[in-house]
C-alpha cells in the first residue's frame, strides 16, 4: 500500500530535486538524440518529454510503476506534435515485444529501480538490432572519500528518497550488462551537493 509519504510529499519533493538547473541540464543533452520508437524507463513526471526532437521520434512509450508519477507524465509539458503513451510496468519486466523499441531512454532512474541488471537486460530485450540506450545517471563517486559518506547515508537517503541509492556504479552495470560505449562522459553536477552529484551520461549497444 502507497503511503501518504510517498503519495502526497514525495512527488513534490522529486519534482523539486529533478527539474533543478543540472539535471534539466543534463536531460538536454542526452534526451534530444532519441529516434525512432522509444521507450523510456522510468517515465516518472515526464520531464524528458519537453526535450525529445518530434522530427526524429515516432512515438515515446514511459513506463512507470507509480500511478501518481504517470498521471503526472501524462500532463507534462510536450510539443502537441509528439506522440506519447504512458504504461503500467517496471524496468524490469517490460510490458513491451522482443526486439519492438529503437532507443531506450534512462534519466535517474537506475538509483531508484529494484535490480538494476534486470532493467539493463530487459532494455536489450526490446531494442531493435542496431538500437542503443542513452543514459544519464547520478551514482557511486570515483573519489573514496566521498564514497564512504554516500555509504553511510544510503539506508537514510533511500528512505527519504523513494528508494534512490547513491552508491551505484553507473557506467560498470551498463558495460556488466552486455552494452559496449559510444560514449561516456563523467563529472560532479554543479550547484548539486557532491554526495548526489557524481553524474555518467552517454550512449551505449548491446554488444
Amino acid at each position: 500500500m502507497t503511503s501518504l509519504y510517498d503519495r502526497w510529499i514525495l512527488p513534490g519533493l522529486l519534482k523539486a530535486a529533478c527539474s533543478a538547473p543540472a539535471i534539466a541540464a543534463q536531460r538536454a543533452k542526452v534526451v534530444p538524440l532519441a529516434e525512432g520508437r522509444v521507450l523510456e524507463l522510468g517515465v516518472g513526471m515526464g520531464l524528458n518529454l519537453a526535450h525529445y526532437k518530434v522530427a526524429n521520434v515516432s512515438e515515446v512509450i514511459g513506463v512507470d510503476p507509480s500511478p501518481e508519477l504517470r498521471a503526472l507524465a501524462m500532463s507534462a509539458p510536450r510539443s502537441p506534435a509528439l506522440s506519447v503513451r504512458v504504461e503500467d510496468g517496471s524496468a524490469e519486466a517490460l510490458p513491451l515485444d522482443d526486439a519492438s523499441v529503437d532507443t531506450v531512454v534512462c534519466t535517474f532512474t537506475l538509483c531508484s529501480v529494484c535490480a538494476p541488471p534486470a532493467a539493463l537486460a530487459e532494455a536489450r530485450r526490446v531494442l531493435r538490432p542496431g538500437g542503443r540506450l542513452l543514459f544519464c545517471e547520478h551514482g557511486l563517486s570515483p573519489d573514496p572519500r566521498q564514497a564512504a559518506w554516500q555509504r553511510r547515508i544510503e539506508p537514510l537517503w533511500k528512505r527519504l528518497a523513494g528508494g534512490c541509492h547513491l552508491t551505484r556504479p553507473v557506467s560498470g552495470l551498463i558495460a556488466d550488462a552486455g552494452y559496449t560505449f559510444e560514449r561516456l562522459e563523467r563529472r560532479y553536477l554543479p550547484k548539486v551537493p557532491r554526495i548526489a552529484g557524481w553524474c555518467e551520461w552517454g550512449s551505449a549497444r548491446p554488444v
